[in-house]
């Protein structure tokens, strides 16, 4: 396995939208949403120590969350655990570990991964990702993975590329525009465009290349992460990045580096995945009765329902008549009913609880 090739796993979210069950205090990566016997930070490490040298995997997550980290993967050494002090989205979260990653090893090629995607098929996740390792190696390009849509799926962001390939592989195309979720006109429009791909949030390029594109697009970041070379891999790397991390900017690396260079290439790619995001997401990936819902709880009695998603203890005894079209969740006596239709307001739902709260 080529000992030049890093993956970063991105372990720091929430995930309000899948309330209750997830809590800032046990949030879904380190759940078995699934029922596999695995959470998905699990399977997540699993699926790229297939790729990458187990030692060269870092986690990159909320403080508050080193423990589960520790916890759920034994395989994972406590300095590849990259904590921070503050949420800050997404590209102050990369381009500390690609700067920590630059220092260690200056021909690295990185993997960026969430820690709550699934993958179905992973032998060609393996093969699409190797694939991908050698064209950063070999070109200072920022790949993004797109995935081949199946359905206009308003829930997903959407990558359009153009006719211009890369040199050395022609499947590989340049970027033209990012979308963030579409109505469900525009992404009807997209699907049959032919030349949209869903935004998976799976990114692979050499290290030096994003952080030269941190110094051109984002320099005040680059400038912090730039100054803690001194520090990293040292007794000093956490008390520095606790002082600066909160200053960086709270802003994601597609809106702070993707759209804005003229470097990023796509790579369509099928492989099963399924951004987790929400309980809809879910429900596709679950067992359903003839009445098309999907039940996880052993107490659990339906009557004239139908696709409807219903996840409870095993020791809880439900009984549910006439409902269409729901999801029935309990999680340590919080209940949440709500319309599948209507499960982007989850999030606003946990927003306004804990406003009343405070």
């Amino acid at each position: 396995m080529n000992k030049n090739n890093y993956a970063v796993i991105m372990a720091g979210g929430i995930g309000s939208r899948f309330w209750p069950m997830s809590k800032a205090i046990f949030p879904k990566q380190f759940l078995d949403i699934l029922g596999t016997g695995e959470t998905l930070i699990q399977q997540t490490f699993a699926r790229l120590s297939r790729v990458c040298p187990a030692e060269n995997i870092l986690i990159v997550t909320n403080k508050n969350y080193k423990h589960l980290c520790l916890e759920q993967l034994p395989n994972v050494v406590e300095k590849n655990i990259l904590c921070e002090p503050a949420m800050r989205n997404t590209a102050p979260c990369v381009a500390y570990a690609a700067f920590r990653i630059e220092s260690e090893n200056p021909e690295a090629n990185m993997i960026i991964a969430a820690s709550d995607h699934i993958i179905t098929k992973e032998d060609e996740f393996v093969r699409v990702m190797n694939d991908c390792l050698e064209l950063s190696a070999a070109n200072d390009v920022l790949l993004t993975i797109g995935i081949t849509p199946t359905r206009p799926d308003t829930g997903y962001g959407y990558v359009q590329f153009t006719e211009q390939g890369l040199a050395t592989h022609k499947k590989v195309r340049k970027v033209k525009t990012f979308t963030e979720k579409p109505n469900q006109e525009l992404a009807l429009n997209f699907l049959d465009s032919g030349d949209f791909l869903w935004n998976s949030g799976m990114f692979v390029w050499c290290a030096k290349s994003i952080n030269l594109a941190y110094r051109k697009h984002l320099r005040d970041m680059y400038d912090v992460f730039e100054e803690g070379k001194k520090y990293y891999n040292t007794d000093k790397e956490e008390e520095y990045i606790d002082r600066v991390f909160s200053a960086c900017k709270n802003i994601s690396i597609d809106y702070g580096i993707m759209e804005k260079s003229e470097k990023v290439y796509v790579y369509p790619a099928s492989f099963g995945w399924s951004d987790l995001g929400t309980w809809g997401s879910l429900y596709t990936h679950l067992d359903l009765d003839e009445n098309k819902n999907a039940v996880q709880g052993n107490g659990v009695n339906l009557y004239d329902s139908s696709d409807n998603i219903v996840k409870v203890p095993n020791d809880k005894l439900v009984v549910l008549q006439g409902l269409n079209g729901y999801i029935v969740v309990e999680s340590e006596g919080t209940l949440l009913v709500c319309k599948k239709e209507d499960e982007q307001q989850i999030k606003q739902f946990v927003a306004d609880i804990k406003q009343r709260e405070n």
